[in-house]
C-alpha cells in the first residue's frame, strides 16, 4: 500500500533516551522522499513542541512543531476547551506547567482551592506529593491524567512514567480518573487527524507499545505496525486484545509496507 500519512511515535520508536533507533534518520529521510505526511507522536507530556523539534535535530531528524504532537498538547487543548475558567492543581513537570501556562491556564500551589485535578509525569512524586493530591481531589473535582504509559523506555531500561503516578493518586482518591489524554485517547486521534490532513484509511501508525500505539491506531481507522524495539514483543502481542496490522524488527523495516 502507498501510504500517504505516516504516525511514528518516538520513545521506543525512532529514538531510546536520547539515542536514535538504528536507521531512524535515514528512514525518516526516506518518508519525506516519497511524499508522506509525518506526524511525530508522544505521550511524554514534559515538552512543547519546539522541545521535541530541537531534540530531533540533534539527531538528525528534521521536523516543524506542527509535525509533532504530545500528551502535553493535547492534555493542554483538553483543558482549555473543558477547563478554561477552572484553578488547576497539577501534579506535573514545569515542562507540563509552561504549556498550560502558554495557553493562558490557571494554576494553583494551594491544593484545597482546587477545581480541577491533573496529574502527569513527575519526576519529584513523593509522600507529601501525593497527600496533595488527595487534598485536592478528595471532594471529587474533575481528575484528569495527561496520559496512560505506566513504563517507558530508557537508554537503561524501562522507568516509571505518567500512568504510574496518575494510579496512585487514583488508588487514594479511590476512583478512576475522569479523562485520560494522550494515545489512545479519542482527543489524540482527532488532533492527529487534523494535523495530518490525511484520511486515516491512507495512514500508517508505527509505535512500540499495544496498548497506546496500535490501540490508537485502531481507534484512529489506521493501518498499524508494531516494532521490537521498545515496550512490547511478539509474546505481549499473542497475549493482547489489540493486535497490529504488522509486527517489525524496527523502523527501519516500514518501507517494506510499502507498495
Amino acid at each position: 500500500m502507498h501510504f500517504e500519512g505516516v504516525v511514528l511515535d518516538l520513545d521506543g520508536t525512532v529514538y531510546r533516551g536520547g539515542e536514535p533507533i538504528p536507521g531512524a534518520p535515514e528512514t525518516i529521510g526516506r518518508l519525506r522522499e516519497r511524499g508522506c505526511s509525518l506526524l511525530f507522536c508522544s505521550n511524554n507530556p514534559t515538552k512543547g513542541r519546539e522541545a521535541y523539534v530541537d531534540r530531533l535535530a540533534g539527531m538528525g531528524i528534521e521536523a516543524t512543531a506542527d509535525e509533532v504532537l504530545s500528551a502535553g498538547a493535547v492534555t493542554t487543548r483538553y483543558l482549555r476547551d473543558h477547563h478554561a475558567d477552572d484553578l488547576l492543581y497539577v501534579v506535573g513537570s514545569s515542562g507540563l506547567r509552561e504549556q498550560l501556562t502558554d495557553a493562558d491556564l490557571r494554576t494553583t500551589d494551594d491544593p484545597e482551592a482546587c477545581e480541577a485535578l491533573v496529574v502527569s509525569f513527575y519526576r519529584g512524586f513523593d509522600y507529601d506529593t501525593l497527600t496533595d493530591a488527595y487534598l485536592a481531589g478528595k471532594d471529587g473535582c474533575p481528575f484528569v491524567g495527561s496520559d496512560p504509559d505506566v513504563v517507558i523506555p530508557t537508554e537503561t531500561g524501562m522507568v516509571p512514567g505518567s500512568g504510574a503516578i496518575v494510579g496512585a493518586v487514583a488508588s487514594i482518591l479511590e476512583r478512576d480518573p475522569d479523562h485520560v489524554l494522550g494515545k489512545p485517547s479519542s482527543e489524540a486521534v482527532a488532533m492527529a487527524t487534523e494535523a495530518l490532513g490525511v484520511a486515516p484509511t491512507r495512514c500508517l501508525m508505527v509505535g512500540d507499545r499495544l496498548d497506546t500505539d496500535i490501540a490508537f491506531g485502531e481507534r484512529a481507522g489506521m493501518t498499524t505496525a508494531l516494532v521490537r524495539t521498545g515496550v512490547n514483543d511478539d509474546a505481549d502481542v499473542v497475549e493482547s486484545d489489540v493486535t497490529p496490522d504488522h509486527v517489525l524488527d524496527s523502523i527501519a523495516d516500514v518501507e517494506r509496507l510499502f507498495d
